[in-house]
């Protein structure tokens, strides 16, 4: 028998007031992703094969930030859950198989956990199949899950129409659900905006279902917290907490060392490498990859980088940026975007680095910005040094070349070569090509006044 199809339809088009943001909520960031992005990874883990974002206000900028991911339907107006999903009954018309419904503001929730639910609901062949959790808590202002005796599911009460004996209900909707979708889109079609709201709510079909004996079945989530909801920026940073010791824990369990998770921040797409160590107050952000047996922080800050192995990256940042092996970096250096660095070498104490190609073995160890340019294998560049790169209208390269050594202090002015081998002396202005193997000196000549100094002070004494 074939495998039952599945769609998924999530519901992001709410206005999100109590967010207080110009930013619609599915766009929020958290660890390194848009939080509706976290929903539709889910659901294709859980093996939907088509998925539907409803979306409202300000569904135009979801709409680009998701583009090609999804399809979208327009909930013009904002009428309840129900409605929500009533608009995409033409997107689906004649649609027979099952329909995963969920609200596109529940980051942590994972594709094993709905996999779970569909399972049941086409195991047991529902109607409707919920997600429950039980709290360890009281529950609040969320609707309870009511069954029988026998544990069949009666029905969701929503808290303000509880009664005591329904309040103390620890068993939560979590307004996660799935249908079998013809039956769904003939429900939604008999309900009523019988209530203060007006709306349409996806919970009154759970009640129509159970009326006419119709098989309603729950899935308690084995860890409430994966349903937990995101309706403020205080949530917001509660479930960014939980789901940082969530990535933590799996790099943990892979084989890297993590000293302090509670003052380290690691992105969801991040990858580590077995027998790294990170230090406290790192910040390991984007599509970052770290290989193995590196030494990070403490005090880094890497975005969007590739870091080969046993690299050490010591209380510096780095961004955009490509590092081979056992290349050391820091303390307090700044990699920009473009910076790639070759084996063993080293960026060294306010050491900036931009759009450059440092190949292997190259130490600039020490107060020096090196920007548009090409360092070649086994070249030492020293302390205060710079490539002037930009003439002020556009940007030039500086080449320099293998084996070379630059002196302290020197200047580079762009555009400008220094051939394989050359020497800089130190303090020298060059804005001309260096052959290879000579040695460029461009200074003033030093002139030595004896008794100067002892003349000044004499003079400014008898004028006080």
């Amino acid at each position: 028998m074939s495998k039952p199809s599945l769609t998924a339809v999530v519901m992001a088009a709410g206005k999100s007031t109590r967010m207080k943001s110009r930013l619609p909520k599915p766009l929020h960031p958290l660890c390194g992703k848009p939080l509706l992005s976290y929903v539709l990874d889910a659901c294709l883990q859980a093996g939907c094969s088509r998925l539907i974002v409803v979306v409202g206000h300000e569904a135009e900028r979801v709409q680009e930030m998701f583009h090609g991911q999804c399809e979208f339907v327009l909930q013009e107006q904002q009428l309840g859950t129900g409605h929500a999903v009533m608009v995409t009954q033409p997107a689906l018309q004649n649609y027979q198989g099952d329909l995963l419904v969920l609200p596109g503001d529940t980051p942590l929730i994972d594709g094993h956990t709905l996999q779970t639910l569909v399972e049941h609901h086409q195991r047991t062949n529902a109607v409707a199949t919920l997600l429950s959790a039980v709290l360890p808590h009281d529950a609040g202002m969320y609707g309870r899950v009511l069954r029988d005796s026998f544990g069949n599911v009666l029905g969701i009460v929503e808290a303000k129409d509880a009664s005591p004996e329904q309040l103390a209900v620890r068993e939560i909707n979590t307004s996660i659900y799935c249908f079998k979708a013809p039956a769904l889109f003939d429900a939604l079609q008999r309900l009523r905006p019988d209530n203060a709201q007006g709306e349409y709510y996806l919970t009154d079909v759970i009640g129509l279902f159970t009326q006419e004996g119709r098989k309603v079945e729950a899935v308690v989530a084995d860890d409430w917290q994966v349903t937990l909801g995101v309706n403020t920026r205080v949530e917001l940073a509660d479930v960014a907490s939980r789901l940082r010791w969530r990535i933590m824990e799996r790099l943990m369990l892979s084989g890297v060392t993590i000293v302090d998770p509670a003052s380290t921040y690691i992105d969801a797409d991040v990858q580590v490498g077995q027998d790294t160590t990170i230090y406290p107050n790192t910040y390991l952000l984007g599509s970052t990859v770290i290989g193995e047996e590196c030494q990070i922080g403490p005090m880094a800050r890497i975005e969007n980088s590739q870091l080969g192995d046993r690299v050490t990256v010591l209380a510096s940042q780095v961004v955009e940026s490509t590092l081979d092996d056992d290349v050391r970096v820091g303390p307090f250096a700044n990699l920009r975007p473009g910076t790639v660095v070759g084996k063993r070498s080293k960026i060294g104490d306010f050491v900036e680095v931009k759009n450059a190609v440092i190949e292997e073995d190259v130490s600039m160890a020490h107060l020096t910005y090196v920007g548009d340019a090409n360092v070649g294998a086994g070249t030492n560049i020293g302390a205060g040094t710079i490539t002037c790169n930009y003439d002020g209208n556009r940007k030039h390269r500086t080449v320099i070349g293998k084996g070379c050594f630059i002196g302290s202090h020197a200047t580079l002015i762009a555009p400008v070569e220094i051939g394989d081998g050359a020497y800089v002396a130190a303090a020298s202005p060059v804005n001309q090509n260096v052959p290879p193997d000579s040695l460029a000196i461009a200074r003033c000549r030093q002139e030595v006044k004896e008794g100067w100094a002892k003349r000044r002070r004499e003079q400014s004494s008898s004028e006080g």
